[in-house]
């Protein structure tokens, strides 16, 4: 018995004694080439005997004698080490490209391609465009397929136009969503809008110009309902997530980066009017000078852009701090965007990693200087116009007139316009782990700008309306935004044997302020511009406070009572509308008047999603938004947007040779989004306001009355958009050579739309929900190929293309004209329809037939202003330290109306105005210059985008720079069209009375330049 009990206790300490021989205790440290890598995955292979390195990049971790460690973190390339009896391993990791690539930032989430249910794609700052990029959206232009990205016009800091998969809504913009670093974005404008000063109105500013690009790490663009509708009521028209860097790669002793550009612009295209001596001989009035106003107006700017960045990685968080200045000039004079910025982007973790705290704030100030340029100018136009139809023999004297034309000298010594806007954005994040599966977070946001708008035009103006001239007129716009978040998110990670489980519940609340002046006076006693917007900003600082309780107020004399002379009226709408005459302040106008306004929507939300997957080859997701909206009533305050999807990797397979496949993948998803852009303040209760006090030729301010703003419709409602979508990735070769295909369908019902009231009525207009479909389908396909891949030469090319097809259907209401006109013989004509069985911005025109003869009536056209089809195609090719790369970006299938043809050079008359030497020589009078076909044209196009070359200068690595790179570019190169203005891809929103954005119409857009930049990058 007790040999067996000590035969026992031996085999007992043998068994021990070899537990200790076979186990052993390693520690180490995983850094990446700029130092300590935080969080890294140490893994015993084979096990799941795991940890994660600390602030420091250090682990330790107790393995077999014969273990070896799987290490591995995201955005590098994970590394096998043996032990073979070490103790002690230094591990560092090598960056993987294509690693970083496969993950996209999604709504409260991320992912990775290979795992993505929904359609989406993603940019990186490495396949941004490059050159001057006034907005982000300037970067992801022709980068991927479905979304279209057209710039208004070639001004500096011009509105952009995005559409991913086509255009969902009569009403609204169309624009995505934009969600920057966790903060969804109004996109409203934030620029003051500016007034009528004599002579039309022009447009607002890109509401994202404030965003310095180069602080940009990536953007994910979300395509179809699976991906958005998380987004509840604000994904109907798609999700752009902008992500900005952080400090994570700047190593434990910190790392500068400096860059400058150098960018020289010039038109890149010119009307070919007739020469000083072919206007005097086919007839023209000769006044005895030569000027081209073409070359007076247009000129050869040079810009910068400068950008200082520091960033720093100490192991338990980042810091990532940059100063951006940049100042584009315009072509034409008087034409400049000033932007300065300003970044702090810092992450920190506590109590083990628990806790994660994010802070992302940018503050910016943008100073825009603009002529005279107005789509709404009247019969003799705008500066531009009047370049083009200006007598060449008239010399460029700022003081002649050229009655009853405008001289364009006069307009640019006598009218200024200047824009100064200042803009936060900041949130702050708190993510704490409770488990290792139970994670929570709250994520505080703030967006907040002011903006200033001064348009004056001096005494000293020819040829402007409403009594500017000799007595001077000036307009002053304020506009404060405000936009609050307050996002809480719970997280429940789950890993089963077979499958893994992510769901995702929140609540969200968010609310919209923007209240502001609209300031207009006339009559100073000074002709310095400067002092005449000065004069109206004193003015009313020193009378804003003299009354209370108020909406506007005027000081003059009004017209309903010129025997009182000078009066102070201010006019409210509390407790009930009221008109109170106030003690007459002594002002250096003769006429001043004030509308104010201050209006907020809130918005409140409850989301969840969840995601599962199955043998890591079943993914499936399904999501789930409420959303309430206080521009709704309370019969509909609620809309709820739920949404599926499923994917299926059937490379994972065995039925499927992974030899032949590295990726292949299935994806079905459906989902319904809302919509409630367009619809604007209050517009389902009963609302009356004052209008703003006008000011006559005669300095007069006009009667005070009240109107009708919105009708009483408690049942208004969301719009919603059903998706449905199909999909397929595929790869070859280790996916050297990728490609997508994707077939969709969005019908968009309950369409907001403006229709005529019942009639007696105060407002002939009232919102409601119309029956009818507007049908976006099609199909996109992506391509991208690394044709060569070496260790010195690389050569990749990437090429998308989207078809889309838009019709509205369904459509009982009435024929709505839309797409108005603008023109000597245009007042008040348009030249497109909303009616059923056709796409958005279908034309509405009078044919002309072979003998220019033009029809009396206009027909509806099978011809819309959207393409069908759009593509883009880029290459780059690296070889040793050079690399360069080209962009082409195209339309087609669209329609551009030439308003600018039909307005300046519908016949080849000449008198006191110029014209295209092709319609003088073509000789062609039409009966008319009423809207027609005529000037209907095709609008496809091929363009150059950019081309660049680059040079990474070896160095030593001994001297005072990590990095340096040159680089060369060309935006703007050339045009392939057949289209006869300046360029085809115009893009214009402006709502006439019947509230209907129009699209496709060219007039009198600012030129688009070509640019050339030449570029120093360095790091120290």
């Amino acid at each position: 018995m007790k040999i067996t009990l000590l035969r026992s206790l031996l085999l007992v300490g043998a068994f021990i004694c070899f537990g200790w021989a076979q186990a052993q205790e390693v520690s180490g440290t995983v850094s990446d080439a700029n130092g300590p890598l935080p969080g890294a995955s140490v893994v015993e292979k084979g096990t799941t005997n795991g940890t994660q390195t600390d602030f420091d990049g250090n682990f330790t971790i107790n393995v077999g004698e014969n273990a070896t460690l799987v290490i591995s973190y995201v955005g590098f390339s994970t590394t096998e080490i043996a032990v073979n009896g070490q103790t002690n391993i230094v591990v560092t990791l090598a960056e993987d490209a294509q690693a970083l690539e496969e993950v996209i930032i999604i709504g409260y989430g991320t992912t990775t391609v290979k795992d993505a249910t929904g359609s989406v794609s993603s940019v990186t700052s490495k396949d941004f465009n490059q050159g001057v990029i006034s907005s982000p959206e300037q970067l992801i232009q022709g980068k991927t397929s479905g979304v279209q990205i057209s710039q208004s016009s070639g001004e500096p800091g011009a509105g952009i136009a995005l559409r991913i998969r086509g255009t969902g809504s009569v009403r609204g913009n169309n624009s995505p969503l934009f969600v920057i670093d966790g903060v969804p974005v109004s996109n409203e404008s934030v620029s003051a809008s500016g007034a009528d000063v004599g002579a039309g109105t022009s447009g607002s500013k890109n509401p994202l110009n404030f965003l310095n690009p180069s602080d940009i790490e990536s953007m994910s663009i979300l395509k179809d309902a699976s991906a958005t509708a998380i987004y509840g009521s604000r994904g109907a028209n798609g999700v752009v997530v902008i992500t900005t860097k952080s400090g994570k790669g700047g190593g434990t002793d910190g790392q500068w980066g400096f860059s400058s550009t150098l960018n020289i612009s010039k038109a890149a295209d010119r009307y070919d009017l007739l020469t000083t001596q072919e206007f005097i001989a086919a007839g023209g009035a000769n006044l005895g000078g030569a000027t081209d106003w073409q070359d007076f107006l247009f000129r050869t700017s040079a810009s910068t852009d400068n950008n200082l960045s520091y960033s720093r990685n100490y192991g338990s968080g980042n810091i990532r701090a940059t100063f951006g200045y940049s100042k584009q000039f315009g072509i034409i004079e008087n034409t400049d965007l000033e932007r300065v910025t300003g970044r702090i982007n810092w992450n920190q973790r506590f109590f083990d990693d628990k806790l994660k705290v994010g802070v992302q704030t940018t503050i910016s100030r943008i100073n825009d200087h603009a002529p005279f340029i107005s789509r709404t100018s009247g019969s003799t136009g705008d500066l531009l116009a009047a370049a083009y139809y200006s007598n060449p023999t008239r010399n460029a004297n700022a003081n002649s007139s050229a009655a009853p034309d405008r001289n364009p000298a006069n307009l640019l010594a006598y009218y200024d316009d200047n824009t100064h806007t200042d803009r936060f954005l900041g949130n702050i994040s708190f993510d704490y782990s409770f488990t290792d599966e139970l994670s929570a977070k709250l994520n505080l946001g703030v967006d907040t700008s002011e903006s200033t708008r001064g348009q004056v035009v001096g005494p000293q103006i020819l040829a402007f309306d409403n009594g500017a001239e000799n007595n001077g007129k000036s307009a002053v716009s304020n506009l404060d935004t405000q936009n609050n978040l307050m996002e809480i998110t719970v997280n429940y990670k789950k890993q089963f044997e077979n499958s893994n489980l992510d769901l995702l519940v929140g609540y969200s609340f968010q609310d919209f302020n923007r209240s502001g002046q609209n300031i207009l006076g006339q009559g100073y006693g000074s002709s310095d511009l400067n002092r005449i917007v000065s004069s109206t900003e004193q003015t009313y600082d020193a009378t804003q406070n003299l009354a209370s309780n108020y909406q506007g107020y005027g000081i003059g004399t009004f017209q309903d009572d010129t025997a009182a002379g000078d009066q102070f009226r201010t006019l409210g709408l509390f407790p009930n509308i009221n008109q109170n005459t106030e003690s007459l302040p002594n002002i250096p106008i003769d006429a001043f008047s004030v509308d104010t306004f201050d209006n907020t929507d809130e918005l409140q939300s409850f989301f969840g999603r969840m995601n599962y997957t199955l043998y890591d080859k079943y993914l499936f997701t399904a999501t789930f938004r409420a959303d309430g909206s206080s521009k709704f009533g309370s019969n509909n305050q609620y809309g709820y947007f739920p949404s599926a999807a499923f994917a299926w990797k059937l490379n994972q397979e065995d039925f499927i040779n992974e030899e032949v496949f590295s990726t292949l993948k299935l994806r079905l998803s459906w989902g319904i989004t809302g919509n409630q852009d367009g619809l604007g303040y209050g517009n389902f209760v009963n609302r009356t306001r004052w209008k703003q006090l006008g000011i006559d030729a005669g300095s007069l301010l006009s009667e005070p009355a009240t109107s009708e703003v919105a009708f009483a419709n408690p049942d208004l409602k969301w719009e919603e958009t059903a998706q449905y979508g199909f999909g397929i990735d595929f790869g070859f070769g280790n996916d050297r050579f990728t490609a997508n295909i994707d077939v969709y369908r969005k019908e968009t019902t309950d369409i907001l739309l403006n229709l005529p009231a019942v009639q007696p009525a105060t407002s002939p207009f009232v919102f409601q929900n119309v029956d009818g479909t507007i049908v976006n389908q099609g199909i996109e396909l992506g391509l991208d190929y690394d044709i060569i891949a070496s260790e010195n030469l690389n050569w990749n090319a990437n090429f998308n293309i989207s078809y889309n097809e838009n019709e509205l259907t369904d459509y009982n209401g009435p024929n709505i004209q839309a797409g108005n006109l603008y023109g000597q013989g245009l007042s008040g004509s348009t030249s497109q329809v909303l009616t059923d069985g056709k796409p958005l911005y279908t034309y509405n025109l009078r044919l002309v037939d072979e003998n220019y003869n033009v029809d009396a009536n206009p027909t509806i056209l099978d011809k819309s202003g959207l393409p069908k089809i759009i593509s883009g195609l880029s290459t780059s090719v690296n070889y040793k330290n050079w690399d360069a790369s080209l962009f082409f970006s195209g339309q087609f299938g669209f329609y551009v109306y030439n308003n600018t043809a039909n307005a300046l050079f519908a016949s080849p008359q000449i008198g006191n105005r110029n014209n295209l030497k092709s319609v003088v020589d073509n000789g062609i009078i039409l009966s008319a210059t009423n809207p027609s076909t005529f000037f209907l044209e095709k609008g496809d196009f091929v363009r150059l985008q950019t081309a660049s070359i680059s040079y990474n200068v070896p160095l030593s690595g001994a001297g005072m720079f990590k990095s340096m790179r040159l680089s060369a570019i060309g935006q703007n190169l050339f045009l392939i069209t057949d289209y006869s203005g300046l360029d085809p891809e115009v893009s214009t929103s402006d709502i006439p009375a019947n509230g209907l954005p129009s699209a496709a119409i060219d007039y009198l857009s600012y030129p688009r330049p070509r640019t050339f930049s030449f570029g120093l990058n360095v790091t120290f």
